[in-house]
């Protein structure tokens, strides 16, 4: 659900243009109804402490950390169907990161997506999700940033295509699809529902990877939180509106939290994007604060109609073919782990006889499983997880389609056919 934050012009890059939060007071001083006050040196800590929360719920480390590099030096390469971004170095450094930015500098680009000289961010910096971020937590997060050791590596430049290498195009794109403004508190709700929808539309952004994005890079609000192919990634964001993919309506509280906090629960586990999150982010955050955003999803509201239908179509001969040359496969290479009878051994093994996410329209996430295996996120609830092998190289793609249409069809789950056609695509899709 949540970030990581990575998709078209609006999502897929995370952002070059993203240099961070800003504070209401500057060094050691902050605001007192209007008056300078100098700040203790404990309230200073407590601030950093708070901001360094924060930006774990943001999963600022995502974007703005290379693999092996420093912390929040950027450079982390995002690429979109529009060209490719890098991200930005936003440590303390005075020439290449935020040194000289101010709080106010940082709070605009975090509410209005405008960078310290006034230029307009891309998208792929979740500034549509961090507008509603309330300037008390923007100035905490700026803190912390500033608390960081500086590291001076200049950010690389964008390598956009013509004409979205023109930053003012982005002006459209912002009448059509930004709303600038802190999240407001529905008053009808309670104050832990309010707290768990603020982190997920706020500093989660969760929607930027479960709601479908046009050709404009732009979000589909009829179809928030509905889901959707993340564009270059090849993993599929599963609806949150519908209990026939991961809606979550008949979950229970404490599986919707296990499995924000530990990455595995009774009902399933997370891999891909998802498990990133979870090991960059969602494992930090308070038992209070995910008990929040569980108690939030459990009410998204939840839609009768399926998604739009993206599975590749067989025959339903060559379906049946499939289904049979499946149940062998799936008996020599999977029933030891997931049982014969689909149930497997949650946590440690998922059960994918009724798992919702096996049986999706898409069998885009199933697929890459099966061929490129993984393990959810190593946390600390769950410090030694059990993973799944690859079998790339031991199934062709007939026989992938086959085990992958038998767990689909089998134990009372309801999906679809899919092509051996689809497994040739994702066999040759990166890896991340």
């Amino acid at each position: 659900m949540k970030r990581k934050s990575l998709f078209a012009l609006s999502a897929v890059v995370v952002v070059a243009a993203a240099a961070l939060v800003p504070v209401l007071w500057s060094g050691s001083d902050y605001l007192h109804n209007g008056t300078a006050v100098a700040a203790t040196p404990a309230d200073q800590a407590a601030m950093i402490k708070k901001g360094e929360y924060l930006a774990r719920a943001g999963d600022c480390i995502a974007c703005h950390t290379v693999r092996g590099g420093k912390e929040f030096a950027g450079g982390l390469p995002m690429a979109t169907p529009f060209g490719t971004l890098f991200t930005p170095n936003i440590t303390p450094d005075d020439q290449y990161g935020i040194g000289k930015w101010s709080q106010d500098d940082f709070y605009r680009a975090m509410h209005t997506g405008r960078s310290k000289d006034g230029s307009l961010l891309y998208p792929a910096f979740p500034f549509t999700s961090y507008t509603k971020v309330s300037r008390a937590d923007a100035d905490a997060i700026y803190a912390y940033l500033r608390s960081v050791p500086p590291v001076a590596v200049p950010s690389r430049p964008h390598e956009l295509k013509f004409p979205f290498n023109n930053r003012n195009l982005l002006i459209g794109w912002r009448t059509l699809f930004f709303r600038e403004g802190e999240y407001k508190a529905d008053p009808t709700k309670s104050v832990e529902w309010n707290r768990g929808a603020y982190l997920i539309e706020g500093l989660g952004h969760c929607g930027m990877c479960h709601t479908s994005i046009n050709a404009m890079g732009g979000p589909v609000n009829s179809a928030a939180f509905a889901g959707g192919l993340i564009p270059l990634q090849n993993w599929y964001a599963p609806s949150l509106t519908s209990n026939k993919e991961a809606g979550l309506g008949d979950w229970d509280i404490k599986d919707i939290s296990d499995l924000l906090k530990t990455g595995v629960s009774q009902r399933g586990a997370v891999f891909g994007p998802m498990a990133e999150v979870v090991h960059n982010s969602l494992q930090y955050m308070s038992d209070e604060d995910i008990h929040a955003m569980s108690t939030y999803l459990k009410t998204i509201p939840q839609k009768d109609e399926a998604p739009e239908h993206l599975q590749l179509e067989t025959s339903q001969q060559f379906g049946s073919e499939l289904l049979k040359q499946g149940q062998k496969i799936y008996a020599d290479n999977c029933a030891k782990c997931h049982s014969e009878n689909g149930l497997g051994m949650p946590p440690s093994f998922p059960p994918l006889a009724n798992n919702p996410s096996i049986q999706m329209p898409s069998a885009v996430n199933p697929i890459r499983m099966v061929l490129n295996g993984g393990y959810p996120p190593s946390t600390g609830g769950n410090p030694k997880p059990y993973g799944m092998p690859p079998f790339a190289q031991a199934l062709s793609n007939q026989e992938v389609a086959a085990v992958v249409t038998y767990i689909r069809q089998s134990w009372g789950n309801h999906g679809t056919a899919v092509s051996p056609q689809q497994v040739s695509d994702l066999r040759s899709a990166p890896l991340d």
